[in-house]
Order: structure tokens, then sequence, then C-alpha cells
């Protein structure tokens, strides 16, 4: 089933535009999905895909004469008198394609839509090439609402309002959320019915991105360490990132471990989140927490708690909504999120009163605009949300 994705009411606007409009996120969320459906949306026939995972596709992309590239467009069927519009799925994959598209952006009236799975490769290929010619969007596995629609269950989330969900409500809903934190957001695994067969999705997932990205694309020659490295933080989740405890524990150089985390975190398998500061450099020199790309990944490959697994899925929600830091006192009081240093977020299995005094006054003495906590289980408190909700 294809649903509109909610980064689809962002593009729109800018279909009509000139700029190149990027979309990138890890392999299997939809990338080539969206793409197509953007496609489908165009009036225009004067349009063609192309999936640069063929071999044979990126032939077309090897010419030095790039006017030799266009003769190639005009034989896969586009007129290059009119406005075109062309889409390119993962064109990490053509190492010269930053300016091949900047060359037939500024000599033909084509308007381009780009797909890759590396926002460190896509950003400084961009960088230059195209600067001022290209809007980036990234793409992330499903949201609640998005799981909801593709599973075609009827439920409207935006009329439910915090604070006033009867246990009744709060149970049907939740035997959805339980499927969804439990499974993650992949659109290839939630359109699976039976448990095994999502658990095989999960595996497929998994292994597709050690071998196309972590094996091909980061080329590593230590590929056995970067997947033990990727085993350790699936078990650790949630939990401060200590590079030098990493190094001791798999027996290579703080180097090696820091840049394979920022492989990690540039192909979106993690998330770093940092402390909370008024002080930006503070937060850059303190260790950052890290989180998982999605709880069914987590849930599949790692033996976590009920709770780490919550606190992950929450953190996925909250990242759609801005910078997200955590805060911490010297004494271990915390804050498990902040939100564009105005909203303070406290995951919790089961909210209580004492949760939300101590979550106020942390706040206050932070002078933030609000607070919430989020609770997995069912709570008749007031300024509870939960994780359905965000």
């Amino acid at each position: 089933m294809i649903i509109e994705r909610a980064v689809y009411a962002r593009i729109k606007p800018l279909v009509g535009s000139s700029e190149a409009i990027v979309i990138t996120g890890m392999r299997r969320v939809g990338k080539t999905t969206l793409l197509r459906y953007i496609m489908e949306k165009i009036e225009s026939k004067n349009k063609i895909y192309i999936d640069l995972e063929n071999p044979a596709n990126r032939k077309y992309f090897e010419e030095n004469n790039y006017d030799k590239i266009v003769d190639s467009l005009r034989f896969l069927g586009m007129s290059i008198k009119a406005r075109g519009y062309i889409f390119l799925d993962e064109i990490q994959l053509v190492k010269n394609i930053s300016s091949i598209v900047k060359y037939l952006h500024d000599h033909y009236n084509i308007k381009f839509f780009l797909s890759g799975s590396s926002s460190f490769y896509l950003k400084n290929l961009f960088s230059e090439s195209l600067a001022g010619r290209k809007y980036i969007f990234e793409l992330f596995p499903l949201t609640f609402g998005e799981f909801l629609s593709m599973k075609n269950t009827g439920l409207n989330l935006s009329v439910l309002k915090e604070g006033a969900i009867s246990s009744a409500v709060f149970e049907q809903i939740s035997r959805y959320y339980r499927e969804y934190v439990l499974f993650g957001g992949f659109p290839g695994v939630v359109l699976k019915e039976s448990i095994q067969e999502k658990k095989t999705m999960l595996e497929e997932v998994f292994s597709s991105y050690f071998q196309l990205e972590v094996i091909q694309l980061g080329d590593f020659r230590k590929a056995n360490v970067i997947r033990d490295l990727i085993l350790l933080l699936l078990e650790r989740t949630g939990s401060k990132l200590d590079i030098q405890k990493l190094s001791r524990e798999l027996q290579v150089s703080r180097e090696t471990i820091a840049n394979y985390i920022a492989f990690l975190e540039s192909t979106y398998f993690i998330f770093l989140v940092r402390p909370f500061s008024r002080n930006r450099d503070s937060e850059i020199r303190s260790m950052p927490k890290f989180y998982l790309c999605d709880t069914g990944l987590v849930n599949q490959f790692a033996r976590v708690s009920e709770g780490a697994l919550f606190e992950n899925a929450v953190f996925s929600a909250l990242r759609n909504k801005g910078e997200v830091n955590y805060f911490q006192k010297k004494s271990g009081v915390e804050i498990d999120f902040i939100v564009n240093k105005k909203l303070a977020y406290e995951v919790k299995l089961k909210a209580y009163e004492q949760d939300m005094r101590k979550l106020a006054v942390l706040a206050d003495e932070l002078k933030l605009k609000g607070y919430k906590i989020i609770s997995q289980k069912y709570s008749g408190l007031k300024n509870v949300a939960y994780g359905f909700n965000l």
C-alpha cells in the first residue's frame, strides 16, 4: 500500500521551482516510493525515472562530454525542448553526478529529483556544485501516524487531545502502538502480516544496510570491527557515547571508532543527542547520547529493556519536531529530552505525580517554556502524553 508521506507536504510547493529536490535517508525507508509518488503527481508526460543501482543505467552518466548524456536522455524518451523532469534514484553510486546535474540544470530546462542514502556524501557532494540550486529533505522510517495509514486502521490521531484520552481509547490505539514499537517503521516490515515475516524482513533490512552501505559505500578494511560496534550500539541505545570505552572493548584506536561513528551517523543508522546547554561550545564538547534509527532493528538484534525500547521510539518521534538535547546534572538528575531548547520531555513506563513535580522543578530551573511526561502505560494525570501523541 502506498501512502502520502508527511514530508511530501513540504516538497509539493517546490515541485514547480527550478531547484533540484534531494531526498536522503537510510535504505528501505521509502525514498524510491516517494520519488515515484511525486512523479505520478506531476501531470507532464515529459518525465523519466532512472534507477542508478542498475549498472546499465549508470553507464548513461559515465560520459565525459555531458551533451552525450543529453542524447541518452532523448533516447530514453525525454524532450529537451520542453520542461522536463528527471528522477534519479541512489545517486551516490555515480561519482560525478553533482557536476552532471549542475551542467544539465544550467543549460537545459530540467527539474531534478534525486535520492541517496548517505547524508554526509550528499551534503558534501552538493555543497559547492549545487549551491543555491537544491533543497534537501530527510526521510525517516514511518511515523506512527503514517504507520496507521499504511495499516489502513481508519484511526485519526489528530482528534485526540492530550490529557483527555479515555482508557478505552488508549487500549484501542496502544495495541497498534505496541506493534509499531516492537517492529518499527520500515514500510516493508509494516506491510508484512505475520511476526515471522516481519522478523525476516528486519533481517533483510539490516543485511542490505551492512552490505550496500557499510561494505560497499564505506569500504572499511575491518568490516568485522564495525559490525561488532553496530551490535554493541544496538544493545546500548539511549546510553552515552563513550568512544574511549568502545575503543578498549573492540581493541581499535579511538580515531577508528570516531570515524565509524561518523559514518553510522551520516548513513542514518544512529543519531547523536548532545547535552542541553545555553552555550553551544559546551554542547559540542560534552559526551552525547545515541539512539538507533528504528526500534524494530533494536528489538530484532539486541536484548534491551522495555523502557529503553520505548525511549528510542519517543526519540524518533521528537526528532521530527526539531533539535533534540538531553540534560543531566552532576548529581545524576536528568531530563530525557529537551526539544528546541524550549520543551522538556521525560519518558516513563508509567507517569506518577512525583515524576511530574520533579520535572516541573527542573524545567523551571532551566527556564523552559513547558514540560510533559511521556508515559507508556495509561495514566489519568494531566500534562501526560503518550508515544502516539507525539
